[in-house]
Order: structure tokens, then C-alpha cells, then sequence
């Protein structure tokens, strides 16, 4: 039944009172209606914060440069010690390593063992392999030919060493030493050491020309063997600190490594042997020299 002067109003609209100016009532089911879904953008992930890439400056490369070659020279200096110091040898040295009873006893002549050259003239070792205590090599003055040592220096320079043990070279087999002093080539001298009293035989091939006293401070200690080698007319081969074989005369033959000339001479109560710095005895020796035949005429 309707209501005359009034509007039928739907339940679910908004009822207004007179004169009122606020909403008395909403409908429930409008609110629900009214309400809408919203999509929400994906949310992206937050790049992680990178620290802008900075070059090192000069000065820091330049240390760094710095610091790496010192460390490298540090570590190559270690290796070149522990190499060098490592090589430490006994100081008695020869073709073999002879012990020191087998020196005392006769050993006949030696192997053919070249230890030392001048130009084709090749120098044989003159006593047995097993008598010799040590090779060595020093001045004897202007008139002395220089002589090419085989073999390696047993006491050559710190780095020389080294450098020979990291990458080689420096001979090997026959070791020899470098004895100081004197005047004219290094190598002019050539002195084998062994006992007084042992065999010794020609370094070379030849025809003895020429045997005389050897003058030490105005006495006679031995002699000096000079030997023309053959094949070789212009140079001569000198032996000295030698007791002579009394068989040899002017003229003799020899051959190297075959005919005995003479025995080692004792003269460790006359003079400092350089040699004895290296061997286990007083240094006795024979010492070989090669002259030219005019500086002996």
C-alpha cells in the first residue's frame, strides 16, 4: 500500500532523513558491490650497488712493478747461493779422487788424460791419475806462453759458478784451480800436484833439448827439462821441481805418458807452495811450462 506525497524507494538505495546531513545508513550489500580489485605492478628486485672499477694509479703500479722485481731478485740471489755454496768440493781434485794411501804406492804410468793445450800442442797429464793431489795454474812471467785449461775452474767466482750450475757450461770432468801471483798470462804455468818421490813421465811427445840445474835463490834444486814436442820445432816444453831420470841425455826420445823422465822434487822447506792451499799435503808438484824455441837460444 503506497504512501501518498512519498516515493517508494528501492531497500537497497540511501536513505536520507529530513533535514539531516549525514548519511544515516548504507546499504551492506552496495558497499560489497562498490568494491573493485586493483593489480598491483610487479615489484622489480633492487640492483645491487656496484662500486665504480678505478684504475690504480702510476704511482701505486709503479710500486707494485717495484715490489715484484725485488722479489725476484731475492729469490734468484737465494737460488745462485744455495747452487754456489752447494758445489763446495774437497780440495783434492784430479781425474779421479784418489784416497790418501793409494798415493804412497807405486802406480805406473798414467792413462793418456790431455789436461791442457796450446794451439795443436797437447799437454798429458805426467804422473798416475791416482798420485795427483791438484791441478793448478798461475803467471811465470812475459816469457811464458798462455796454456788452454780443460776441464772446469774448481774455484772460480761466486756468480760465475752459479751461473755454470743453474744453466751449464764451464767444462766439467778434469777440475783445476786458479792460483794468484806472478807476472805475464794466467795460465802461463801448468803445476800438477803429487808426493815427492812420484814417477813422472812426458806431457808430451818429443826430443829432449835441453837439461839443466833449477836456481833458487842461488841453489840448485833439480832440474829443468826442455823438450821439443814433435811436430812442433817452434815451441818448447819446460819441466821443472823434478828429480831427473839418470838416464836421460840430450837426445833422448820420449813419449807422452809412456817414458819416465824423473820424480817429483820436495820443495815445500824452500819456498810457499800455492798449491798446498788446496791440497792435504805441503802443495809439492811438477810444474809444466811452454816457452818459444827463440826465447831459449
Amino acid at each position: 500500500m503506497g504512501t501518498e506525497g512519498s516515493l517508494a524507494l528501492d531497500r537497497h538505495e540511501l536513505w536520507l532523513e529530513s533535514g539531516s546531513q549525514s548519511v544515516r545508513r548504507l546499504s551492506q550489500t552496495r558497499l560489497k558491490a562498490e568494491v573493485t580489485s586493483v593489480t598491483v605492478p610487479r615489484m622489480q628486485p633492487a640492483t645491487a650497488y656496484r662500486r665504480p672499477h678505478r684504475r690504480p694509479s702510476p704511482a701505486v703500479r709503479r710500486a707494485r712493478r717495484r715490489a715484484l722485481l725485488t722479489l725476484l731478485a731475492l729469490t734468484v740471489l737465494g737460488v745462485l747461493l744455495v747452487s754456489a755454496f752447494r758445489t763446495g768440493a774437497s780440495p783434492v781434485i784430479g781425474p779421479g779422487v784418489p784416497a790418501s794411501a793409494s798415493r804412497l804406492l807405486p802406480a805406473g804410468p798414467p792413462k793418456p788424460f790431455v789436461i791442457a793445450v796450446h794451439g795443436s800442442l797437447r799437454i798429458q797429464l805426467p804422473v798416475n791419475e791416482r798420485n795427483v793431489t791438484a791441478i793448478g795454474y798461475h803467471a811465470a812471467g812475459e816469457d811464458a806462453l798462455p796454456l788452454d785449461p780443460l776441464g772446469r775452474q774448481a774455484n772460480e767466482g761466486l756468480f760465475a759458478r752459479a751461473f755454470h750450475r743453474i744453466f751449464g757450461g764451464g767444462g766439467g770432468g778434469l777440475r783445476y784451480y786458479q792460483l794468484g801471483g806472478g807476472d805475464g798470462p794466467a795460465t802461463g804455468s801448468l803445476d800438477v800436484g803429487a808426493a815427492p818421490g812420484t814417477d813422472v813421465y812426458s806431457p808430451v811427445d818429443g826430443t829432449v833439448v835441453g837439461l839443466r840445474g833449477y836456481v833458487l835463490d842461488g841453489k840448485t834444486y833439480g832440474s829443468v827439462l826442455d823438450i821439443q814436442p814433435s811436430g812442433e820445432p817452434s815451441v818448447v816444453v819446460s819441466v821443472t821441481n823434478i828429480l831427473p831420470d839418470p838416464a836421460l841425455t840430450v837426445g833422448s826420445q820420449l813419449v807422452a805418458g809412456t817414458s819416465k823422465i824423473g820424480t817429483v822434487l820436495d820443495l815445500s822447506s824452500v819456498e810457499k807452495l800455492a798449491l798446498a792451499r788446496y791440497t792435504q799435503d805441503a802443495g809439492n808438484h811438477v810444474a809444466i811450462e811452454v816457452h818459444s824455441a827463440a826465447t831459449l837460444q
